[in-house]
């Protein structure tokens, strides 16, 4: 694993960590590596992103604690979403907001 990719992995689990209040480290570390790893395949710029898909540039990438936030779902649930729909923000957002609406928040 490039020292590069490692530290991005390690700061990421640290933030899943401390949002979460704890938990499991294993757990924060696939997420993360996850996330680390989605985000370098995504475009380098808003320009690169093709205007006539629903892709977004990973300048505007959804996070997962923006996506929980704001949709008032928990980060698990944001993270299955994310994981599953990619980088359709409309599909992503509208999925999050129909978790919320069926009372399947968990904290």
């Amino acid at each position: 694993m490039g020292d590069e990719r490692h530290e991005k992995i390690q700061k990421r689990a640290y933030q899943i960590w401390q949002r979460e209040g704890g938990g499991d480290p294993e757990h924060h570390w696939h997420r993360a590596e996850a996330e680390t790893d989605r985000e370098a395949a995504l475009p380098l710029t808003a320009d690169d992103a093709l205007p006539q898909t629903r892709e977004i540039a990973s300048t505007d990438v959804l996070t997962v604690e923006e996506l929980a936030v704001r949709t008032g779902i928990s980060g698990d649930e944001a993270q299955d979403l994310i994981d599953r729909l990619g980088t359709d923000r409309a599909a992503v957002e509208q999925a999050a907001r129909s978790l919320k609406g069926k009372g399947r928040r968990t904290s």
